[in-house]
């Protein structure tokens, strides 16, 4: 059996939100299409209908509010057969959502041992962070429609290192999409794909030396 190596000189966490501190958006956005009966229609739509991305991209910059999106979106809905009230859509996609209790106990481990912590969070409107204290779960929070770009630009990665003090290259990114580690890793930010609490604390300790085992 051989080991692997720990790479050292990482020093600080960024970590998402939706998917990583709770369940899958994914998958509750698939539990939302199934009462329209067709659990993968708003992800199909998000993905590959250009109307639709165009307001998702809108929407997690800032540049529409929830209720623009949520218009907008129940039109694309609609043009693809299903009859959708607009009025508060995007709280409906996200209500399959739940904390993930092994993935706050981490970051709650890892601030304790003096890892600076920063959340970098695509928005999904005003329901996405509902019974959550951000600042309980992170030293800094770096929310997309407040700083007016997305992952995984660059730049919000970049963002978030600079209010934790930190180079790029001294952070991990956590995040349950492969598209925002890929962003991070232009900026020489090392990535772990989150599919559980367990499995991340696993990657953090073995990987980069964190000290996050219980």
């Amino acid at each position: 059996m051989t080991s692997t190596a720990v790479e050292t000189g990482r020093t600080a966490v960024l970590v998402d939100f939706g998917g990583v501190v709770t369940t899958s958006v994914l998958a509750a956005f698939r539990e939302f299409g199934a009462t329209l009966g067709d659990p993968d229609l708003p992800l199909t739509l998000l993905a590959r209908d250009e109307a639709s991305r165009r307001l998702l991209s809108d929407h997690e910059s800032g540049r529409i509010d929830a209720a623009a999106f949520d218009e907008g979106f129940a039109g694309r809905l609609r043009a693809h057969g299903a009859d959708v009230d607009p009025e508060g859509l995007s709280g409906r996609m996200q209500a399959g959502l739940r904390r993930d209790d092994a993935t706050v106990a981490l970051l709650g481990r890892l601030r304790a041992a003096g890892i600076p912590v920063a959340l970098v969070s695509n928005a999904f409107g005003r329901d996405t962070y509902a019974g959550f204290d951000l600042d309980a779960l992170a030293d800094v929070v770096v929310v997309s429609s407040e700083v007016g770009v997305r992952k995984p630009s660059r730049e919000i990665y970049r963002i978030a290192c600079e209010r934790l003090g930190v180079a790029p290259e001294q952070a991990v990114m956590v995040d349950d999409l492969q598209q925002n580690l890929d962003g991070a890793a232009r900026l020489g930010i090392a990535g772990v794909l989150h599919t559980d609490g367990g499995d991340t604390a696993r990657q953090l300790a073995d990987r980069f030396g964190f000290p996050v085992h219980p």
